[in-house]
């Protein structure tokens, strides 16, 4: 009668579950996806607690698909299984907070389960833009903010690059970004992740010395640098006992790729206060905001219109079984969206040469396929120019068995 109840209460589970995934409040930290899944693995040799570890492991497997198809489109996803299996689903201790098993029973030589997990959504969502597949369905740039900021209290500029930089948090940047984040771009350098110039071999001439923030854009792989400066003052108009304060945010941002000036944004705000500091912060934020829905329409376009032409170059691959290997990642290329045609031009017992007609740059094309896996063989680029991407095929390294998922430190709330 026990066992009924709990197979009646489990199949319950089964028909209510599905993706019942609902996310957290943005107030809760971290982030995380709490949900309930279920999985069933065949028992072997009467081995029951075997049996029930494995199905408990699929299910947070489970668990981790459901998180990676929140956040990206069903097509994104698709294209990327290759990346989910081989960076994300070995590693599911890492992203897995907590999990409670809720039940389990035998059945025609399965043992099933059901098990409640809470996924951190946030971690998850930084490894794919690490990997810039967030934005694949958007295709937006990886972008990089150089805003100086002044203030009536400041001698001068604040800023985090260049010679005797001030570190400091800027107002505007920090709007810019915030909203620039949550429209799916990926951000690189800010916050408390500031590169340091000098371990680039990089200098600064001055505070606007733009190639040289080019330069690090490039060694950043940034696909556009926006580069200017933010300030506010008193303007001379009153409102009773009331001062008026005016802020202008300048930009322009460059395409990495060209090196050429893609949009200049400006934009004006005025905000009025009885207290000075109140007032000069509370005209830098309104024109930040106003700052960035400029940058946004103004990057989409030129993104869209210029980035994603089509490319032709060369691309040469080299390396050991090389046959096989060519006969693999030819079949891969042709699954790519964005390759266009390909023709072979050189093909030899150990390397080949192709033609390539690629929606996008070469240094596009080099990231998307770093992105591909293999069963057999790696990919490394050794070189990447205007009319070549070079790849060696490697030796893959055998991954370690899969332990149980305990023994990585995950918290867990065992079945009473």
């Amino acid at each position: 009668m026990v066992k009924k109840m709990i197979a009646a209460g489990l199949m319950g589970l089964f028909i209510l579950m599905g993706f019942l995934f609902t996310p957290v409040s943005a107030a809760d930290q971290p982030k995380v996806l709490i949900g309930v899944t279920t999985a069933k693995r065949m028992i072997v040799n009467h081995n029951i607690q075997q049996a029930k570890q494995k199905a408990v492991s699929d299910a947070l497997d489970i668990a981790i698909q459901n998180a990676c198809a929140k956040l990206v489109s069903s097509q994104v996803f698709a294209t990327n299984l290759d990346f989910f299996y081989d960076k994300v689903l070995s590693h599911t201790a890492d992203y897995i907070i907590t999990y409670r098993v809720l039940g389990g029973i035998e059945s025609k030589g399965f043992f099933l389960v059901g098990v409640e997990s809470k996924v951190d959504l946030k971690l998850l969502e930084k490894t794919m833009s690490n990997a810039r597949i967030i934005n694949a369905d958007k295709d937006k740039p990886v972008l990089l903010f150089f805003i100086a900021e002044k203030m009536p209290v400041d001698l001068l500029p604040k800023y985090w690059w260049g010679k005797n930089p001030i570190p400091y948090e800027s107002l505007a940047e920090n709007v810019i970004i915030s909203k620039m984040v949550g429209n799916r771009y990926v951000i690189i350098g800010n916050g408390q992740q500031r590169p340091d110039p000098s371990f680039y071999d990089i200098k600064f001439d001055s505070i606007y010395d733009v190639s040289a923030a080019k330069d690090l854009g490039r060694k950043l792989k940034a696909d556009m640098i926006v580069f200017g400066k933010a300030d506010s003052s008193e303007a001379i108009n009153r409102i009773g006992e009331e001062k008026t304060f005016h802020a202008q945010i300048n930009l322009e941002a460059y395409d990495i790729e060209t090196g050429e000036k893609a949009l200049i944004s400006q934009v004006q705000a005025v905000a009025k206060s009885d207290m000075d500091q109140e007032g000069n912060i509370q005209a830098i934020l309104k024109a930040a905001e106003l700052s960035f829905e400029d940058l946004n329409v103004k990057i989409e376009a030129y993104w869209q219109q210029n980035l994603r032409k089509e490319h032709s170059f060369d691309v040469s691959l080299e390396g050991d079984k090389f046959l096989k290997r060519y006969i693999a990642i030819k079949k891969r290329f042709r699954q790519m969206p964005g390759i266009e045609n390909m023709q072979p031009k050189e093909v030899g017992s150990n390397n080949a040469v192709m033609e390539v007609f690629y929606k996008g740059s070469p240094s596009q094309f080099a990231n998307t396929i770093a992105l591909k896996t293999f069963d057999s063989f790696g990919l490394e680029i050794l070189e990447i120019t205007d009319t070549m991407v070079i790849i060696r095929f490697i030796e893959k390294e055998t991954a370690p068995p899969k332990t149980d998922n305990n023994a990585n430190g995950i918290q867990v709330d065992p079945l009473e």
